[in-house]
């Protein structure tokens, strides 16, 4: 017998005051927003999502990497077949089982070494910088320090934990460590305690800026001076040239660097494998002392439990095939990715060079998957709709990266899941739309 409603029965109402704070932010709607008009406009060709392309994906890679990490395993246990099977398909361990592979793969692909008990392999690299938050937020005093713009997963990871974010000025060499110091200085001026300073040191989402090794020293130097720890998102660093400049975490002679990477650009998003290097060494009352990993482990085990043996197995296979290295197995990506970029500048210089419309102008970085477009009018939400409802073509307006709805003259362009002529319309149709406005505000 079904359930029938009858007139006694009442839909129970939440005031969204009494629910958490993220839920009213602008960055919790960020994500859905711009999915939903994606969505809405599917013939508009997208310079928003911040994809991989798409064209390389094949079903039966999946297949022949379980495959590789299975036969892995098998060696590995000496052909007992039951504790592979249980390995793959039962509950795993917390910490992951892919975590040797990956020290592994750090130390082929970046240069540095680090215990494989240090790895925790996370549910994308959005739950290893939710733990490391988590981890580090002990009271209401504690705050990150982020470079601004910058991603929009951690205004929302840092907001999901109650610790606030302190924005600190971009600049041409990725962060401004003037300003660093005088952000940390007011704020523990006003009993606040700031913890770790985020950055994307590699072709930062959403500027594009790449750091050099110089400026990867000196802000290492600027932390220690401070007592910060360094949080370093590494999602598209080998994304550019192969003789890039070191990660920071291989330049740290403290261990002030919690290293946190993704499979999502270089293996397969769709596994949703992460992992945070955490070897920081913490103490207890009893003086004991374990990782910083090992705290990580414990709030994971309460939060996903593990990460999915099976889409561990994924990267895990794909990480055996290569010789460990992701780098070899991305080359045809990087090749893509670079040939995209420089269709985009071509093509921005072709629409817009030599001042055929003030006030537009746009940077250039050396890899990755976004550049940023300066126009003469404020970007918005709204206008974003428009853009696309008129004109079929979408972006990313900046304010998303600065977890506020205040317009900016700057909108984000991803290139990296384009064909090239998607590329060579979607161009034509923005400079028809960004001529349009421009001609409205003159």
């Amino acid at each position: 017998m079904s359930y029938r409603p009858t007139e006694h029965t009442t839909t129970l109402r939440l005031d969204l005051g009494t629910l958490h704070d993220s839920l009213s932010s602008p960055v919790s709607a960020s994500m859905n927003f711009l999915n939903e008009v994606a969505q809405d406009y599917p013939d508009a060709v997208s310079f928003a999502a911040g994809r991989p392309f798409e064209g390389y994906f094949d079903v039966d890679d999946i297949h022949r990497y379980i495959n590789a990490y299975r036969r892995h395993l098998t060696e590995r246990f000496g052909g007992d077949e039951a504790k592979v099977r249980r390995t793959l398909l039962q509950y795993g361990r917390t910490k992951g089982i892919i975590h040797e592979l990956i020290a592994t793969h750090l130390e082929v692909d970046e240069g540095f070494v680090v215990d494989p008990e240090s790895v925790v392999v996370t549910v994308g690299c959005q739950e290893a910088l939710y733990l490391t938050l988590r981890a580090l937020r002990s009271g209401p005093q504690d705050a990150l320090v982020a470079v601004t713009p910058s991603y929009v997963g951690v205004h929302g990871a840092a907001q999901l934990v109650d610790m606030p974010l302190l924005p600190v000025a971009e600049s041409a060499a990725g962060i401004d460590l003037d300003d660093l110091a005088a952000v940390v200085r007011r704020a523990r001026g006003s009993g606040l305690r700031p913890r770790a300073l985020y950055l994307v040191p590699d072709f930062a989402n959403p500027t594009g800026v790449r750091m050099s090794r110089e400026d990867r020293l000196r802000t290492l130097e600027a932390a220690s001076e401070l007592g910060l720890l360094v949080l370093e998102d590494n999602p598209y660093g080998l994304f550019g040239a192969p003789a890039g400049p070191p990660t920071m975490k291989a330049l740290d002679t403290e261990g002030r660097v919690v290293y946190l990477g993704s499979f999502a650009k270089t293996g397969l998003p769709g596994a949703r494998v992460g992992y945070a290097v955490a070897d920081q060494r913490v103490t207890g009352p009893d003086g004991g002392a374990g990782l910083l990993a090992d705290q990580l482990a414990k709030i994971k085990s309460m939060t996903t439990v593990n990460t999915s043996p099976i889409a561990q197995a994924v990267i895990g296979g794909k990480l055996l095939e290569h010789g460990h290295s992701l780098r070899a197995a991305n080359e045809r990506e990087r090749e893509t990715y670079l040939g995209n970029l420089r269709l985009m500048q071509e093509g921005l210089a072709a629409r817009f060079g030599a001042g055929q419309v003030p006030g537009v102008a746009w940077n250039s970085p050396g890899g990755g998957f976004f550049l940023l477009l300066n126009v003469p009018f404020a970007t918005s939400d709204e206008l974003l709709e428009r853009s696309a409802r008129e004109h079929h073509v979408l972006w990313t307006p900046l304010h998303h990266f600065y977890a506020d709805s205040e317009p900016r003259s700057v909108m984000r362009l991803s290139f990296s899941h384009l064909l090239p002529e998607e590329i060579d319309e979607g161009l034509d149709r923005l400079a028809g739309f960004v001529r349009k406005q421009a001609q409205g505000t003159a």
